[in-house]
């Protein structure tokens, strides 16, 4: 297998763009697609290219961004005040297409126990407008797979369903391996363009009490990686990203060979 792209760039770069217009892709996905001319220049790798996303607040007349050199962005953020500094978040560039400056960024919409919106992102992009300011301060890749590994091993929950979408539109075509992919609902499966050698499992989580990950992580628990020197990335709920990588590590797989994140947490949900 061929070395992936950089991972986090040196210098990021905030990139500005505005809504150009939204659809529900289904029943848990909100996609946003977002144009302008810095967008022109960003650097996309594919793979689950991150970044973080900053968006205007309901108050006001624009988007203040944090002025900063180099990649120490958090201090000139947290030096804005309070009630002008954009809400920030961490999301998966679903698609890109260089020639139109066109960025596409799937939300997941959370639900409460009425059915209210959750969560200060879903409900930006549930009513997003086009002419909608934001900006993207570019992260590069997460997914680290080395060149010789065996095998690839990629797990997630819905909110990581853009980045195992953009890995295995990605990967080699030769690459063998498998995905374990949770989502809410059956209308949520989508046509993957994964290699032929890459095993598909679409696992769907039971119930509206149903922690989210945990389905994957069931399913997870029940595979045996076949070769020491295959890889994993294992992302979405931080329970099942910290225990996706024990459980894989006892089985034999080095640490080394193991990328995880814990995107969010369950109980901390309102607070995204």
């Amino acid at each position: 297998m061929s070395k992936i792209p950089r991972l986090m760039p040196t210098n990021p770069r905030m990139f500005r763009a505005e809504v150009v217009r939204t659809e529900r892709v289904s029943p848990s996905l909100h996609r946003v697609c977002v144009t302008g001319p810095d967008l022109a220049e960003f650097p996309w790798q594919g793979y689950d290219h991150w970044f973080r996303l900053f968006l205007q607040l309901p108050h006001q007349r624009r988007l203040r961004l944090p002025d900063f050199t180099g990649s120490r962005w958090w201090q000139p953020y947290l030096a804005i005040p309070e009630d002008e500094r954009p809400h920030c978040a961490n999301y998966t560039v679903a698609d890109f297409r260089p020639e139109a400056a066109e960025m596409d960024i799937d939300f997941v919409v959370h639900r409460g126990p009425t059915g209210e919106l959750e969560g200060r992102a879903a409900i930006w992009a549930c009513g997003a407008r086009p002419g909608d300011a934001l900006a993207v301060l570019d992260q590069g890749v997460l997914f680290d797979c080395p060149p010789d590994a065996s095998e690839v091993l990629v797990v997630a929950d819905e909110t990581g369903l853009p980045a195992t979408s953009g890995i295995m539109r990605s990967l080699p075509r030769g690459t063998k391996g498998r995905l374990i992919q949770e989502v809410p609902t059956a209308g949520d499966r989508r046509e993957l363009d994964a290699p032929p050698g890459m095993t598909v499992t679409w696992v769907l989580r039971e119930g509206d009490r149903s922690v989210p990950g945990s389905a994957a992580l069931g399913e997870l628990l029940r595979h045996r990686p076949a070769d020491p020197a295959g890889y994993a990335f294992v992302v979405g709920e931080s329970t099942l990203a910290t225990e996706g990588r024990r459980h894989l590590h006892r089985a034999g797989l080095p640490k080394e060979r193991i990328t995880f994140s814990g995107f969010w947490k369950h109980e901390a949900l309102q607070a995204a």
